[in-house]
């Protein structure tokens, strides 16, 4: 045992459990936000006449909000704390949701869902944030999960709900369905329901006790900490204290450094995030139907099969809460990236050997089909169990007090910035070749075995002063 968990005070599992699984709900709304467009994505490009790269940026804008809305959440929960910040979240959202229901054209649209992105990208910081600062060490990988989980099961949720819709209407999302709306839009109209829910809990959360004790207000710090440990809280709020002292109060400027501009921590921090998204997790989340359809699936057949997906990804999120405060962060991305190379480079095989039909488009023969679907959810699977999680645990906790705020927002931003490249790249990539797209993710998730085995430090069992502690000399 390490020194960290033999000195972790006795704490209340069920209080840490309530205030994490609160917070991670924010990760619900921004796996149905993100998601909910595979089942409209079809409906929107035939209804307002899209092209290809029109579509793809009607659906990525939202990413390019996500970026903005994660890079100024780090300032504005210094500013006003973390409980604020996540009520703004679930307004972005409801708007968002109403908007995107009841577009007038393609430009009003594009905006909602940029507004849509602003929450998602404020959500991402939040969650994994505040988690990471009120979470007991023993338990800091589970709780810091618990955003992917949620995430998985808001994809999840939006297949469901898009499915259930899509047959409720006639087998089309483009049919009318209730109140003379099409089925679309009440895909969209659904997040409202989540976005109430999130908002009204979120308001019940108490402050982070590191974002009060910044501020100076130690007694309030104090009696949130006392709400969760059972033991004298008094060591803790000296160690957080010595954390925290500086010249002046957290800033964006304390992440600055010698290396291109930033500390190196932070710069591993950002490089963790785009290989996330550079191996292409979210071609499959956003895409997964058109992709379905492009080698011969139905619309109800790409539906069905793009749900299996969703069912993967939240069963193997689970495997990862079970293993990350055993096994560590560390194992579990090396493992990931091992298992996604050989699953992305069967998928390059087989889209990119595959006859080609007078669209240009792929088709696979019995039996090659169901090789494809196998390793596409084993791609999924072994994402699940170790990328999506483990990179958001690491975020919330790699960095020290003072600079977290600001660190995790930039590699937030830049996860998103990431998101937006390849969600943006994919449609035209695969128009070209879906071989050559899913060549490319394979050549990052090669790439990201030797940055994980030389630059990523395991933080299983240790407290967040002494990680941050650790770090210190990286502002140099």
């Amino acid at each position: 045992m390490s020194a960290d968990l033999a000195s972790t005070p006795d704490y209340r599992s069920g209080r840490v459990v309530a205030l994490a699984g609160t917070a991670a709900l924010g990760g619900f709304l921004f796996g149905y936000d993100s998601a909910v467009i595979n089942g409209a994505a079809d409906a929107i490009k035939t209804t307002y006449g899209l092209n290809s790269l029109e579509l793809g940026f009607v659906v990525s804008i939202a990413l390019i909000g996500s970026a903005i809305g994660a890079w100024f959440a780090g300032s504005l929960a210094e500013r006003f704390g973390r409980r604020p910040v996540m009520l703004m979240a679930a307004a972005l959202f409801l708007i968002a949701a109403i908007g995107q229901a009841f577009p007038i054209g393609a430009a009003d649209l594009t905006v909602w869902r940029f507004l849509g992105g602003a929450g998602i990208g404020v959500a991402s910081v939040m969650a994994p944030m505040y988690i990471a600062e009120i979470a007991p060490a023993p338990m800091r990988g589970r709780m810091g999960s618990l955003q992917q989980l949620a995430i998985v099961v808001g994809i999840f949720a939006t297949g469901l709900v898009n499915y259930a819709i899509l047959n409720a209407a006639g087998g089309s999302s483009t049919n009318d369905w209730l109140f003379g709306l099409a089925a679309w839009q009440w895909m969209f109209l659904t997040m409202i329901i989540p976005a109430v829910i999130y908002g009204t809990l979120a308001a019940r959360l108490p402050e982070s006790p590191r974002y009060l004790m910044s501020k100076g207000l130690d007694k309030e710090a104090t009696a949130v900490l006392q709400t969760i440990y059972t033991d004298n809280v008094e060591p803790l709020i000296h160690q957080i204290r010595e954390s925290l002292q500086g010249d002046h109060a957290p800033r964006i400027s304390d992440i600055r450094g010698r290396t291109f501009g930033l500390m190196p921590i932070v710069w591993i921090g950002i490089l963790l995030s785009v290989f996330q998204q550079f191996v292409g997790i979210n071609a499959v989340f956003y895409y997964s139907n058109t992709i379905w359809q492009a080698v011969g699936f139905s619309e109800s057949q790409a539906f069905e099969t793009s749900l299996i997906t969703t069912v993967v990804n939240v069963a193997f999120t689970l495997l990862a809460i079970a293993l990350i405060d055993r096994v560590g962060r560390k194992p579990l991305l090396l493992v990931g990236s091992v298992g996604m190379v050989v699953m992305l480079a069967v998928l390059t095989f087989v889209f990119g050997t595959a006859d080609v039909n007078s669209a240009g488009e792929p088709v696979l023969g019995d039996g090659i089909d169901v090789v494809a679907v196998i390793a596409f959810n084993l791609y999924v699977a072994f994402f699940a169990a170790t990328w999506g999680p483990v990179v958001w645990v690491l975020l919330g906790e790699m960095f020290p007090n003072r600079i977290r705020a600001a660190a995790l927002a930039l590699a937030a931003a830049a996860q998103w910035v990431a998101n937006f490249l390849v969600s943006t790249a994919f449609p035209p990539l695969a128009s070209i070749s879906l071989g050559l797209a899913y060549g490319l993710f394979t050549i990052f998730a090669i790439l990201s075995i030797p940055f994980v085995a030389k630059f990523i430090t395991e933080t299983k069992g240790r407290s967040l002063e002494s990680i941050g502690s650790d770090m210190t000399a990286s502002k140099k």
